[in-house]
């Protein structure tokens, strides 16, 4: 049993109480998103976990709508335009949250000395040469898949990418400890979370890829879980746990792992090939 399976609070209240579920989702828009929501807070900060893969979804979609409307009512259409808002659209939604744990997690990793002084460095606001790099890397990642994607008539694949990347924090979120003792602005959610989050985490993101994109999207699907075990069992090594920041660094990698994917095997003849149920189309 992991330190987050014992003794979690709360975790059966979240299914007795209706309202709890729905203030989950209400912590949920407020905690990944800049969206005004109406209502109560969850009194559990990891109830909003059921709901992270489902926030992703609205994520995802309201990108591929910034990009399918510059795409619209330009001239010919204009690919590196559209790719350019989608990638605004990104951080103006989730005011930059993931990208801060990037390049705080990046700054964390050229730390040589053990692990309190690691964490303190990705404590630290202040953003170093290698959380910089990080930073510009993943962006021009993202904005040349995207431009490919949008050149193949498959920007759509924006929206699989935002669910499995915050599903991937959930994953972290429920299966290790908080690697703080003293706590932080994510310990609520990792201190609180367990199997039920996990579990139904997956089951949503498995569904929401699963029944629109087919045999690619649970392909897409287990790549990132793969990786989000591997990535969590380094922060174990590294860190003793997770923080926020580890989350969100998780979280940004997978979605640039997932748009590359999908930019490779895009063509912009054919679009993206996709195994769905009746085969490839």
């Amino acid at each position: 049993m992991t330190a987050n399976e014992s003794g979690k609070s709360g975790r059966t209240e979240d299914w007795k109480n209706g309202n709890g579920m729905w203030r989950g989702l209400v912590t949920a828009i407020r905690t990944l998103t800049v969206l005004p929501i109406p209502g109560r807070e969850a009194e559990s900060a990891a109830t909003a976990l059921y709901w992270f893969p489902l926030v992703g979804l609205l994520i995802g979609l309201l990108q591929w709508g910034a990009g399918e409307g510059v795409g619209a009512i330009a001239a010919k259409g204009w690919p590196a335009g559209a790719a350019a808002a989608v990638l605004v659209a990104g951080p103006l939604l989730t005011r930059g949250l993931h990208l801060d744990g990037l390049a705080d997690w990046a700054d964390a990793t050229a730390v040589l000395a053990g692990r309190e002084k690691a964490l303190e460095v990705m404590k630290d606001p202040r953003i170093g040469a290698l959380g910089a790099v990080a930073l510009v890397s993943v962006m021009l990642l993202k904005w040349v898949a995207l431009t490919r994607l949008v050149a193949s008539e498959a920007l759509i694949w924006i929206v699989p990418a935002c669910v499995i990347a915050r599903a991937v924090q959930v994953e972290l979120a429920a299966s290790l400890p908080y690697a703080r003792a003293e706590g932080g602005t994510a310990a609520g959610f990792v201190k609180g979370a367990g199997r039920p989050h996990r579990l139904l985490a997956l089951a949503s993101a498995v569904l929401l890829v699963l029944v629109p994109f087919g045999g690619t999207g649970a392909t897409a699907v287990l790549v990132a879980w793969v990786f989000a075990v591997g990535f969590g069992e380094a922060c174990r090594v590294r860190y003793g746990g997770v923080t926020g920041d580890l989350l969100g660094a998780c979280s940004e990698l997978t979605e640039t792992g997932l748009l590359l994917m999908a930019a490779l095997a895009a063509d912009p003849e054919t679009g993206v090939r996709v195994l769905g149920w009746g085969g490839w189309f």
